[in-house]
């Protein structure tokens, strides 16, 4: 679950929806400075499925400590140290559970997630915040994952449908990259983040080398990015969202039962060049 503030609660957004949000930031990825996702059924899958193992956690959201809903949240932005505030345990079967998801659709698209999963564990996560018990616990988790990734490659390598150039590991860290670009871009989005922020990696131009790419706030979920990577100059999406009316909850049950009362409502995304 990620959450947003509002002036009476909080506004819910699942996880699959955040992805989906990723998913269509990446679909209209490319320009003629930008180069597009190829092969591109394969990516826009992992992007927008990379967060599915959330479902059912997320159908059934808890509350943490102090009775907030259990979320990712702005205070987090720039930040990997809280697990979403669940337990490790949870957080890496959830994980796990999201790799396998997508790896029974498509290997090229697993890995995709198993990348960005193993990436949000070593580089982002700060190691200090996990009980020492727990680390071979993380340990091995890192390990499987790893080995994970080589049969994924190696079902790759053998798809005649794919180009060498495609399946070469520079390729598939780019689109790692795009994955996080994107999913980044959804979680500035979710939360309505108004400071400057980046897409976290310089990303693949057309003509072979890579850029940064800074976001700045202009408005309630509005985004100027520069330079711009999508194929039209400003773009507008739609993001699902559920708005709970309390602040704080007495229990996780109190925050279901408004939760899954809640009617949908779209918010706006917009992005601009």
């Amino acid at each position: 679950m990620l959450r947003l503030a509002s002036d009476t609660g909080w506004w819910l957004i699942t996880h699959s929806d955040h992805a989906r949000l990723a998913g269509a930031f990446a679909e209209h990825w490319g320009n003629g400075q930008f180069a597009a996702p190829a092969p591109r059924r394969q990516v826009l899958l992992g992007i927008s499925a990379h967060d599915d193992g959330w479902a059912v956690r997320d159908a059934m959201p808890q509350i943490t400590k102090s009775g907030l809903p259990s979320a990712f949240s702005i205070e987090l932005v720039g930040k990997y140290s809280a697990f979403e505030e669940i337990d490790l345990a949870d957080y890496l079967a959830v994980r796990e559970h999201a790799v396998e998801v997508v790896a029974a659709e498509d290997p090229y698209a697993a890995l995709l997630v198993s990348l960005h999963t193993y990436n949000l564990l070593t580089e982002r996560a700060d190691r200090s915040t996990i009980s020492p018990l727990q680390l071979p616990q993380l340990d091995e988790f890192l390990g499987r994952q790893r080995s994970l990734q080589q049969h994924l490659h190696n079902s790759i390598a053998a798809d005649n449908t794919l180009t060498p150039y495609e399946i070469a590991w520079p390729r598939i860290q780019q689109h790692f990259r795009l994955l996080q670009a994107t999913d980044n871009l959804s979680l500035l989005s979710c939360v309505d983040y108004r400071h400057p922020a980046n897409l976290l990696h310089p990303l693949p131009l057309t003509n072979g080398s890579q850029q940064e790419i800074t976001v700045r706030s202009v408005g309630e979920r509005h985004f100027q990015l520069t330079p711009y990577p999508f194929h039209q100059p400003e773009l507008q999406f739609l993001l699902p969202a559920r708005h709970v009316q309390s602040k704080i909850f007495s229990s996780a049950e109190e925050l279901q039962a408004q939760f899954h009362a809640a009617p949908v409502t779209p918010l706006t995304v917009r992005v601009c060049s």
